[in-house]
């Protein structure tokens, strides 16, 4: 660690590891058996990926206030449960072997079995998966708007994905232009769509330029599809109704609603007029992941939104065919988990486990059954289906994890990707 005699760090996490790295090295110097190769994407600032204690961390260059700053709000939004990469730690006062100054870095640890937009596609980027792809960064804007955060750039080159059984889940992976209020005006919820829907106009536009997006998909409609997806979500959550007083099934219907897209109400604002003739009902608190927090209170799994309810889906079929009557719960999550997801986890390959999260495998496996079943027109077992899937599936699949090259270049650099087309033609 030459030329870091006074380097400061800052972490939210005790890992002497942290001193072994070369911080007395420019990032862009690092040598290669320090270096992860992980698919990143476009940044203003150099960032490169780093083995620490058995993970991967991101390392970005940035100024010391900027990299303080961002740390804090990080760690903010991790503890107001918002979708977000964590923070690890800010290193300040680097040097060189020479006394030169370095560059303020902040260090954020790698969301596992994430991707960044461009490493979505190959040749093309298909219209369904740039419709795929705005819809998951509307409902991760709505999250962070229903709690006060303004972002400030939002785009896709600022978003990490994951794969969400059929859909993806965003994940915010930049704060540095970000503020956290009270509340949000709605002057500043259309300033912030408006930054989106020019970012990723352009990022899009920039695909086309290259040959890489399908050319039936207009890039303007599609940056103009957030706008359409966020309000239509934000207008479900936050939105009073008013309803005749003999149709107070209405206030169940729109709990049913909301939970349906994955969302709790801790309160409902309710109020009568004088007459008693009419019932206006407004949410008070919205929260994310009602399917994902009743799967993880039933089995201890901690997966997505669209995972979770594809799960508990099972689950249910499970217990309907299962016990009779109405079953306990806990007693029939607990045997599904026993008899069908752990076996099916389990039954993977220690080569293949790289390929995706446990949760997607279920879910891909449970789509692979069906076909199957379908075609031979029969309820194929489950260890049959099990088995086709790694045979025929699963080992064809690239890691997640993928190596790209070059895997530490700047944004101008070309970047190798996944095959989107090659996954979904295997699923």
């Amino acid at each position: 660690m030459t030329g870091s005699a006074s380097l400061n760090i800052t972490s939210a996490i005790v890992d002497p590891a942290l001193l072994d790295l070369p911080w007395g090295l420019p990032l862009d110097a690092w040598p290669d058996d320090t270096i992860a190769a992980l698919p990143k994407g476009l940044s203003r600032h150099l960032v490169r990926f780093a083995h620490l204690s058995g993970y991967i961390v991101a390392i970005k260059e940035t100024s010391e206030d900027l990299a303080r700053r961002e740390y804090e709000l990080l760690r903010t939004l991790q503890r107001m449960d918002v979708p977000c990469v964590e923070p690890v730690a800010v290193i300040t006062n680097r040097s060189d072997v020479h006394g030169n100054a370095l560059e303020s870095v902040l260090v954020t640890r790698h969301l596992k079995f994430s991707l960044p937009y461009r490493a979505l596609y190959s040749q093309t980027l298909r219209p369904d998966t740039a419709t795929r792809l705005i819809d998951a960064l509307a409902v991760l804007l709505v999250r962070l708007h229903i709690i006060g955060f303004f972002w400030g750039d939002v785009s896709l080159s600022n978003t990490l994905f994951r794969r969400d059984a059929g859909a993806f889940a965003a994940y915010l992976v930049d704060a540095e232009t970000g503020n956290l209020y009270d509340t949000l005006s709605d002057g500043q919820r259309e300033h912030d769509l408006e930054i989106a829907r020019v970012n990723i106009a352009g990022e899009l536009l920039d695909l086309a330029a290259g040959g890489r997006l399908d050319e039936s998909t207009d890039p303007i409609a599609v940056s103009n599809g957030i706008l359409a997806a966020y309000r239509t979500l934000w207008k479900e959550l936050t939105s009073s109704e008013s309803f005749s007083s003999t149709e107070r099934w209405r206030i169940a219907k729109r709990v049913e609603r909301l939970n349906d897209l994955g969302f709790d109400i801790e309160e409902l604002a309710i109020k009568t007029a004088e007459t008693g003739s009419q019932v206006v009902i407004q949410p008070k608190v919205v929260d994310a992941g009602h399917h994902q927090r009743r799967l993880l209170r039933l089995t201890g799994l901690d997966v997505e939104e669209n995972q979770a309810r594809r799960l508990l889906n099972d689950l249910d079929a499970y217990a309907a065919t299962h016990f009779e009557g109405e079953p306990d719960e806990e007693m029939s999550a607990h045997e599904w988990l026993a008899t069908v997801f752990e076996p099916v986890t389990r039954a993977i390959p220690r080569e293949l486990k790289g390929k995706l999260e446990p949760a997607e495998v279920f879910h891909q496996m449970l789509e692979h059954r069906w076909f199957l079943s379908q075609n031979d027109r029969r309820d194929v077992p489950l260890a049959e289906a099990v088995s086709s899937y790694i045979e025929t599936v699963l080992q064809h699949r690239r890691d997640e994890a993928t190596v790209i090259d070059p895997p530490t270049g700047a944004f101008t650099l070309p970047t190798a990707v996944i095959d989107e087309e090659d996954w979904r033609d295997r699923v």
